[in-house]
């Protein structure tokens, strides 16, 4: 018995690219671009701590290691979130 489709992907969630301005997902075939201007909890992490991304629901995406978790609507649209804590 086999419990997944040979060629399938098991994962609904990955980050593709992590470049010096920003992050790339890839979500159930769509591509979600994190800019650092946009996201800085990413800017300054581990590759280790990005790539771990969970998708606790459709969606909705947590990064464990840094305590992030932001939806689809969020990276898609940031102008109509404006991030709500400055760093210190």
């Amino acid at each position: 018995m086999s419990l997944s489709q040979h060629g399938s992907s098991i994962s609904a969630v990955e980050v593709t690219n992590i470049s010096a301005h920003g992050v790339w997902l890839l979500a159930h075939g769509k591509e979600l671009f994190m800019s650092y201007d946009d996201f800085p909890w990413f800017r300054d992490q581990s590759v280790k701590s990005i790539i771990n991304v969970e998708e606790p629901s459709p969606g909705h995406f947590y990064w464990p290691d840094i305590d992030v978790d932001v939806t689809e609507e969020i990276i898609e649209n940031p102008e109509k979130f404006p991030l709500k804590a400055k760093s210190k």
